[in-house]
């Protein structure tokens, strides 16, 4: 599927996810819909769980805080909501060149021009965007990893850690695009 094809299939999925009063019946539904539309995209099953697991922390903490302070509903709700967001942004990085992402970006964002809107800033912004979502994901498995191998609790211990990476890797990728002449 093109680019932009794959694009307005996300951007379409993800307003309906969003504006759409969920039950659990749909929002389950929904989740499966993504998890069937990584088989259509002819990657294996291993995929797919590589990136549900890469999900866990934020689906462990984000459905407990919900659990405990709204309902078990609402918590299976908004956190399948949520997962199943990210799993077709994953969905989109994985089975798209950011080249051809890009391109997309730039074109639909050119009449923007018009009102005082850099149209390149925005579409390498929304790009990197989509790219950051795996590359924090593995940051965050290799601190989990760290601390295991070390014997250290799990716990927001991890959170310092994950954030010197994240910050250094956004100040590399500032470097590396500013050396480009992006910046």
């Amino acid at each position: 599927m093109p680019a932009g094809s794959k694009l307005a299939v996300f951007a379409v999925l993800a307003l309906v996810s969003s504006g759409y009063p969920h039950d659990r019946w749909s929002v389950t539904a929904a989740l499966l819909v993504v998890c069937l539309l990584y088989l259509a995209a002819g990657l294996p099953v291993t995929t797919l769980l590589v990136e549900a697991w890469r999900l866990r922390w934020l689906v462990l903490v984000l459905g407990a805080a919900l659990w405990i302070f709204a309902s078990p509903l609402t918590a299976w709700v908004s956190t399948a909501r949520v997962a199943s967001l990210l799993l077709l942004a994953s969905l989109l990085t994985i089975t798209t060149r950011m080249g051809d992402l890009l391109a997309v970006l730039h074109r639909m964002l050119r009449p923007l021009r018009r009102l005082g809107i850099d149209a390149d800033a925005v579409a390498m912004t929304i790009s990197l965007t989509l790219t950051m979502i795996p590359v924090v994901a593995g940051f965050a498995h290799a601190v989990t990893e760290a601390h295991l191998a070390r014997g250290i609790r799990r716990g927001v211990r991890g959170a310092v850690p994950l954030m010197v990476r994240t910050l250094r890797h956004a100040d590399d990728v500032g470097d590396a695009l500013a050396a480009r002449g992006l910046v």
